[in-house]
């Protein structure tokens, strides 16, 4: 097990902790979703929605898409990721 991570977490607890990248302190919100391998239950990576479109009225034009690697430490309130934001961004499927 990597160090800084909890041997088990409910989601509910994980979507409460805001993610913040280690590069350059960015803020990036809060996990909104988790991508699954189905057959082995492993967390892929976690789902982070970006900025919104219009003033938060049109949702978001995209998300950022974190893999499971990249968590570097998950603490009390925040989540610690070292990511390149352009390589993870993806456009938003809904």
């Amino acid at each position: 097990m990597r160090e800084g991570l909890r041997k088990d977490m409910r989601f509910c607890k994980f979507g409460e902790k805001e993610v913040i990248n280690i590069c350059d302190g960015e803020k990036l919100g809060y996990v909104e979703d988790l991508e699954f391998e189905v057959c082995s239950g492993k967390i892929k990576s976690i789902i982070v929605p970006g900025p919104c479109k219009f003033f938060g009225i049109l949702g978001n034009e995209y998300e950022y898409c974190i893999a499971y690697e990249q968590i570097r430490r998950v603490g009390s309130d925040v989540i610690l990721v070292e990511v390149d934001l352009e390589k993870c961004k993806r456009k938003n499927k809904y």
